[in-house]
């Protein structure tokens, strides 16, 4: 009986033991992704502000219609990483910490299981010690008798420590559901609140992209184009005029050079004869021409 009590002690002491292990291994995946999603929370904060500024550039490059209805935008979903940041602060505060606090907890029970299995052992130690005597002297009475008020004290202790630690370990599993509880009931508030602020805006977001009227936009970019049309058309007939005009000028020059050639070659030719427009055959050059 003695030996058996011990054994079923153990075998209590490793089923406590697993309790604990198993929240610290629950509470730490559940605190390691809570915190990744309140980072992914933020990483789409900074995307969203991106997009943000990125609006406001593009509004600047259309009419005055199009650039309120686009800034508007803009400005609603700044609005809303507005409450994101409020989201991500929450939960920061409501559901990450209080599973941090956790790793504090599991350590403060992993000290108490080990003050548990030092009177588990004593007992255990005392146990031993009295079966050794028994087999070694079965006949010293006293000693046995010593040996018996110590093992009985260490049981009593290593059974008062194992109702103990039966007693803290199960309150820390009630908890630890309760703070489960509360920590996802804390969650899921924070997200209702977050969500139903953005619908409120994206409704209004919504209507008023609705309502815009993007033919402005085209009827601006229309005009653009058309202005810097007439700009070009404006300023090829200066060219054209400018090409003609050289071109001419380099034409009259070339033709001149050919007649002062031509002129020059028959000058001696015409020197001979008394009236420059009589023909060798006594014929008028004009009237021939005519």
């Amino acid at each position: 009986m003695n030996s058996f009590f011990p054994s079923f002690r153990s075998v209590q002491v490793r089923n406590l033991q697993h309790v604990v292990k198993d929240a610290e291994v629950q509470m730490g995946e559940l605190c390691c992704l809570l915190a990744s999603y309140t980072r992914a929370t933020a990483k789409l904060r900074d995307k969203a502000d991106r997009l943000v500024a990125q609006l406001f550039d593009i509004s600047n490059t259309e009419n005055a219609e199009i650039q309120v209805g686009l800034k508007t935008l803009a400005d609603d979903l700044a609005m809303v990483q507005d409450y994101r940041q409020a989201e991500i602060e929450r939960l920061e505060t409501k559901v990450v910490a209080p599973l941090k606090a956790y790793g504090a907890i599991i350590k403060s029970k992993k000290a108490e299981m080990k003050r548990f299995n030092t009177d588990l052992n004593r007992e255990l130690k005392e146990l031993q010690k009295l079966e050794n005597i028994r087999l070694r002297n079965p006949a010293d009475r006293q000693t046995i008798s010593k040996a018996q008020v110590n093992a009985r004290k260490a049981s009593s202790n290593a059974k008062h420590s194992i109702r103990n630690m039966e007693e803290s370990i199960l309150g820390f599993q009630d908890q630890k559901l309760q703070d489960i509880k509360m920590i996802f009931m804390e969650f899921i508030r924070v997200e209702m609140l977050f969500h139903a602020k953005a619908l409120e805006v994206y409704s209004h977001t919504y209507h008023n992209l609705e309502v815009m009227n993007t033919g402005t936009g085209t009827h601006h970019q229309e005009k653009r184009v058309a202005c810097h049309l007439q700009i070009g058309d404006e300023s090829l007939p200066q060219v054209e005029e400018n090409s003609f005009s050289l071109l001419n000028e380099r034409t009259l020059n070339t033709f001149a050079g050919h007649v002062d050639i031509a002129l020059s070659r028959h000058s001696s030719f015409l020197s001979h004869y008394s009236s420059p427009l009589e023909s060798p055959t006594g014929q008028s050059i004009r009237r021939h021409y005519h």
